[in-house]
């Protein structure tokens, strides 16, 4: 209501309008959850989905660290933004343990897809606005959801990475969960970093796609949707369905907010919430699976000629101790590094990001960046100092 009436005094509007404003941006906000259309339809649909795409694969989980957490406590998932699928992977993943609210972007808001997604529990949001009576709202909404036990996942990352590498974290939302939040009096929050990867992410010609004007984009287009679920059903029902690969989900070390704040006074608080955006994406960035399609394109680019299957499959094996001695996850199918290595050749083989002539595999020359986008998704894994962040 104060925000109402500084922004009616400020544009010199009356009171009432601008408070039809304030209660259309609410009514855009706020989900209208629905139990039925959550755990009857979207658990199910997420897991079928998932399993339909991907070989899905749980990674590391700190179990003694979540097993601490107080059940009182508002628990906010935050984690890397990969593709869209992150939505559905992760509901899937959780669903005996909590309903999730995500925080959605604009691209979600068509017919039907908003509807559902509202039901489902989850909140729309305009990145991209500086209208100050909306932030106000949002602020509203996601401090008394925070306050009421609501579970919320959330990217900080505030998009899909375009490079495949982990990006300067966005504090919007982070702020907003702080701004509120009284050490004495609150309801504790703890923050749970989640870290995905696939072995191939849905959207990724089009995230390394530079468009017009040298901007990257990425735009919910339904039909392109359509023509992709309709092409997968046919090659289902023909036999040739291939699934793309393994998706894999870590869950890292918890941070209680209530903790950190006891060792950061409030009086700093801009820089706390940077500080703990800056945290998070490290614990994110610790806990990302390495997969067979990274670990296979980050040696392909490594290399100054075409390989032989010989060599990716003894320098993946060099890579894979490295980060094994650094408690890195990597996940390796049947526990066999050469068949990890023969899945992730296969996956870019399949989709001519990677050329096999007589024996030897090489990257093709139109498709670096897709492979590119792949190796990146571990890159910061090989900084011996700290996490490779993209600045974009």
């Amino acid at each position: 209501m104060e925000a109402i009436a500084e922004h009616a005094k400020a544009e010199n509007m009356p009171q009432e309008i601008v408070a039809k404003t304030a209660e259309r941006y609410a009514r855009e906000i706020v989900p209208s959850f629905s139990a039925s259309a959550y755990f009857g339809f979207a658990i199910r649909a997420s897991r079928f989905i998932s399993n339909s795409l991907y070989r899905v694969r749980l990674g590391f989980i700190d179990d003694e660290a979540l097993r601490k957490v107080d059940p009182d406590s508002t628990v906010v998932f935050v984690m890397n933004h990969r593709s869209n699928m992150d939505y559905v992977l992760v509901t899937f993943l959780v669903a005996e343990r909590s309903a999730l609210s995500y925080a959605v972007g604009e691209w979600a808001r068509v017919w039907p897809l908003q509807q559902l997604i509202k039901a489902m529990g989850d909140y729309f949001i305009r990145r991209k606005s500086r209208n100050q009576l909306y932030r106000k709202v949002l602020a509203r909404y996601v401090q008394l959801a925070t306050e009421g036990g609501v579970t919320q996942a959330i990217f900080p990352e505030g998009g899909l990475s375009h490079d495949g590498k982990l990006s300067v974290p966005k504090l919007g939302l982070l702020s907003y969960i702080l701004g509120d939040f009284n050490p004495e009096t609150s309801r504790n929050v703890v923050f749970v970093p989640v870290g995905l990867n696939y072995d191939r992410v849905l959207e990724d010609r089009v995230l390394t796609a530079v468009e017009v004007e040298g901007k990257r984009k990425f735009r919910f287009q339904p039909w392109a949707f359509i023509r992709f679920t309709s092409r997968q059903i046919w090659l289902r029902l023909t036999g040739k369905f291939y699934r793309f690969g393994y998706a894999c989900v870590s869950f890292g070390r918890p941070i209680s907010l209530k903790g950190y704040m006891a060792t950061h006074p409030p009086a700093e608080m801009p820089e706390v919430i940077k500080n703990l955006g800056d945290e998070l994406m490290e614990r994110i960035g610790r806990v990302v699976p390495v997969l067979p399609v990274s670990m296979v394109s980050t040696v392909l680019l490594r290399a100054d000629k075409p390989l032989g299957m010989l060599e990716p499959k003894a320098k993946c094996h060099a890579l894979s101790q490295e980060l094994s001695a650094r408690g890195i996850y990597s996940h390796v199918p049947h526990e066999d590094e050469d068949y990890a290595v023969e899945v992730g050749l296969r996956m870019l083989t399949l989709r001519h990001i990677v050329t096999e002539k007589h024996g030897k595999f090489a990257v093709a020359p139109d498709d670096i960046s897709v492979l590119q986008y792949y190796a990146n998704a571990i890159a910061h894994h090989f900084e011996a100092d700290r996490l490779a962040i993209s600045a974009e």
